[in-house]
């Protein structure tokens, strides 16, 4: 699986030499763009489910469910989009995915995501009704991938005791004591932690690369690319960025190419 790792902020170059520790092969069943959508966003969802939240890793295809209720807060774009694929193929845990669109819903609900709730609405009390109705138990999990200082409230509301967030957004600011009672733990993904601070277990992110291109050429995960724009010039960088911007993306935006 090719994985350019040159600046946090990404490097829309022709050629890119990286460390060969962080990187895996292309799955054969993918063209360059469908490839292209997963590195990235692949590495930062398996270090959220396997890193931080500690979740046990299954075989495919083998699965039974779990006590783990994982709550996925903007869903729908390329980090969601392949953490919910993850969850569901490789632990027990019921996912419940945020999405306020129809077709951000479709998206995750073809994703594998069990329920889904409104972003656009208090999630507090949607999780509640889930509960009550006995679709899910209390949320063990959340992974917070959009404005987790709007959401804070609510993780700290619907989440079990002992239970645990990840984030991977940059919020100015949070009250985190208000965790405190009940002994939640908040943990920070950041996927170029271990290739900026060399860290001894590197050669990781090449082996879960691997082992999900193999999980993809046998038919459990699937690309998360939602839109190729075409050939990479300005004019379709501008309007990626734009898409991007706008908070409506679904899945990952692709280009491929050189004008």
């Amino acid at each position: 699986m090719n994985h350019s790792l040159g600046t946090p902020s990404g490097c829309p170059t022709d050629y890119q030499i990286v460390d060969e520790r962080i990187v895996g092969r292309k799955p054969a069943s993918l063209l360059d763009a469908e490839a292209a959508a997963l590195p990235l966003t692949t590495i930062t969802a398996w270090e959220m489910l396997f890193d931080h939240f500690g979740l046990e890793q299954r075989v495919a295809g083998e699965i039974t469910p779990t006590d783990d209720v994982i709550l996925v807060v903007g869903a729908a774009g390329g980090v969601g989009s392949i953490l919910i694929q993850l969850a569901k193929k490789l632990t027990g845990a019921t996912v419940v995915a945020t999405a306020s669109r129809p077709e951000s819903r479709q998206w995750v609900e073809s994703l594998g995501a069990d329920f889904v709730v409104s972003h656009r609405e208090p999630l507090q009390p949607q999780i509640e009704q889930l509960v009550s109705e006995g679709k899910i138990a209390s949320i063990t999990h959340v992974a917070s991938l959009d404005a987790t200082d709007q959401y804070f409230d609510d993780y700290v509301a619907v989440l079990r005791p002992f239970g645990k967030i990840a984030m991977i957004d940059d919020p100015a600011s949070l009250d985190v004591m208000k965790i405190k009672s009940k002994s939640l733990a908040l943990h920070i993904e950041f996927m170029f932690a271990r290739s900026m601070h060399s860290v001894d277990d590197i050669q990781v992110q090449h082996d879960l690369l691997e082992t999900v291109a193999s999980l993809v050429d046998q038919g459990h995960i699937r690309t998360t690319a939602g839109k190729n724009l075409g050939l990479i010039n300005a004019e379709h960088l501008r309007t990626a960025h734009a898409e991007l911007e706008s908070g409506t993306a679904v899945g990952k935006i692709v280009l491929e190419g050189f004008e």
